[in-house]
């Protein structure tokens, strides 16, 4: 038994869709942390983690087939799914650690005025 090239691409198709919703998501949370807005910014970053999992949960059908004995032809869409994903997860990792960041920067800015 074989899953079709369509099935695969329209797994990619949302793949591509929840790692590019996540994307969205972590950029505007690095745009909040700049401004300050780090709670806000940290609820984005939890909102890219969800579509993240969601991303994953659509990976892992294709997985479990394939190492059920499935036949499975790679379509281009599969592949920039799995990219876009894999970016996306890179700069999840980035954005966390400029959040943590931009918080520390503010958290001194604060204490310096106060001595002012």
């Amino acid at each position: 038994m074989a899953v079709t090239k369509e099935d695969i691409s329209m797994t990619g198709f949302a793949i591509v869709a929840y790692a590019g919703d996540a994307k969205t998501a972590l950029l505007k949370a690095l745009d909040n942390a700049r401004e300050g807005k780090i709670e806000e910014a940290k609820k984005l970053v939890k909102e890219a983690n969800q579509s993240i999992v969601d991303a994953h949960n659509e990976q892992t059908k294709l997985l479990s087939d394939e190492a059920g004995g499935m036949d499975m032809d790679v379509t281009f869409i599969m592949v920039h799914g799995q990219d876009t994903l894999m970016t996306t997860m890179m700069l999840m990792d980035q954005c966390k650690f400029f959040i943590d960041e931009y918080d520390r920067i503010n958290k001194i800015e604060k204490k310096l005025d106060m001595k002012n």
